[in-house]
C-alpha cells in the first residue's frame, strides 16, 4: 500500500471490481498479491488511482470468466420435469373441476 494526496479521485473496490469484471473478493486477493497497486485514505478504505486500474486492465485476463453453457433436453425429460413439479396444482385443478361438475349437475 502506498500513500497518496488526495487532490484526485480514487475509485473504490466496487469500482475496481465494476472495471475488470471480477468480485470484490478478486479484487482485495490481487492487492494482497501486490499484482494491483491500492493506497489506505485514513488508514482504513481502500482506493486505487484510475490511470493504474485502467493500465493494469490492459494486461489482466479474469480467472474466472465462466462459460455458460446451455444443455439441450429431451422433449421425454422436459415433460418428465414438467409433470414433476407441477403434479400437484394439476391435481388440484382436476378436483376442483370435478367438484364443480358434480355441484352444477344437480341445477
Amino acid at each position: 500500500m502506498c500513500s497518496l494526496n488526495m487532490a484526485e479521485r480514487l475509485l473504490t473496490v466496487r469500482d475496481v471490481s465494476l472495471i475488470l469484471g471480477v468480485s470484490e473478493k478478486e479484487v482485495m486477493d490481487l492487492v494482497e498479491t501486490k499484482q494491483l497497486a491500492a493506497y489506505k485514505v485514513g488508514g482504513v478504505y481502500i482506493r486505487f488511482k484510475q490511470e493504474q486500474i485502467t493500465e493494469f486492465r490492459k494486461s489482466f485476463k479474469p480467472a474466472s470468466k465462466k462459460t455458460i453453457v446451455s444443455q439441450k433436453y429431451a422433449l421425454k425429460d422436459r415433460v418428465s420435469d414438467f409433470f414433476y413439479f407441477n403434479d400437484f396444482y394439476i391435481l388440484s385443478i382436476l378436483i376442483i373441476a370435478l367438484i364443480l361438475v358434480i355441484i352444477f349437475q344437480e341445477y
